[in-house]
C-alpha cells in the first residue's frame, strides 16, 4: 500500500472519519439477510472503526478486523466493548496479509482495493486468495473509473486535493469494472459484479462492486 501510514493516523486523529459509517452499507446486508453468506470466520480487511465487523459479530460471525491505522484500531476495539462483542481487531498493513495465520470463509474487503496501487494488486489477491478455505466468498468494492469526486472520469492514479476532508495527498487508483475482472478472474468465480452510486463522506461516489468465490484448488505456493 503505497499511501503513507502517517495520513491514516492523521485521518483518525479524531473518531468518525469522513468515511466512517455505523450502519452497515445495503449491499453487505443483502448478503447476510438473503443467507448468501452465513455466520462463519469472517476478515474485514480495512476495518476502519469497526463498525461492519460489530455488524458481522451481533449476527454470529467470527470476525477479525485489520486496519494500516493503529488509531482507527484503537477505536475499533472501544467500539467493540461498547456493543458487547468480541472481535480480535489487529494493526497491519495489507502488504503484511501473508503473515496471517489464519482462513477465513468470508473476507470483506469494503472501500480498501482503490488504495492498493497497480504493481501491489496481484500480490494483494493472491494474498486474499490463499486466506480463504475452499469455496471461501470474497467482496471486494471500491472506487471506479467513473467517480468524480477527485477529478472526473480519468482511469488511472489521484492525489486527493489539499481540501478534501479525506486523506490529505493520499494516492488512489480509480479502476474499470473490465480491468477488476481481469485481476479476479485467474482467482475467483465472479457471482455478481455491477457498478453501483451510493453516499460516501456527504457525497455520491461511484463503485465497482464484486462478490466473489475462491476457485478450486487455487491457494498459492
Amino acid at each position: 500500500m503505497d499511501n503513507d501510514k502517517e495520513a491514516f493516523e492523521k485521518t483518525y486523529e479524531k473518531p468518525n472519519a469522513v468515511w466512517t459509517s455505523k450502519n452497515p452499507p445495503e449491499e453487505l446486508v443483502e448478503l447476510i439477510e438473503s443467507g448468501k453468506i452465513k455466520p462463519c470466520k469472517v476478515l474485514d480487511v480495512g476495518c476502519g472503526e469497526g463498525f461492519y465487523s460489530i455488524y458481522l459479530a451481533k449476527k454470529g460471525f467470527e470476525v477479525i478486523g485489520i486496519d494500516i491505522s493503529e488509531r482507527a484500531i484503537n477505536y475499533a476495539k472501544q467500539n467493540a466493548e461498547e456493543a458487547g462483542v468480541k472481535i480480535k481487531f489487529l494493526a497491519m498493513d495489507v502488504r503484511d496479509l501473508g503473515k496471517l495465520d489464519e482462513k477465513f470463509e468470508f473476507i470483506l474487503e469494503w472501500a480498501l482495493l482503490h488504495s492498493v496501487m497497480l504493481k501491489d494488486r496481484k500480490k494483494y489477491v493472491e494474498d486474499i486468495t490463499d486466506l480463504l478455505n475452499n469455496d471461501g466468498k470474497y467482496l471486494s468494492v471500491c472506487f471506479n473509473e467513473k467517480d468524480s469526486k477527485f477529478g472526473g472520469p480519468k482511469q488511472g492514479e489521484r492525489i486527493i486535493p489539499e481540501e478534501s476532508r479525506a486523506i490529505i495527498g493520499a494516492r488512489l487508483y480509480f479502476s474499470s469494472l473490465s480491468e477488476l475482472k481481469e485481476l479476479f478472474n485467474p482467482y475467483f468465480k465472479i457471482i455478481e459484479s455491477k457498478i453501483f452510486e451510493n453516499i460516501s463522506g456527504g457525497k455520491i461516489s461511484t463503485w465497482n462492486y464484486f462478490f466473489m468465490e475462491k476457485l478450486p484448488n487455487k491457494s498459492m505456493p
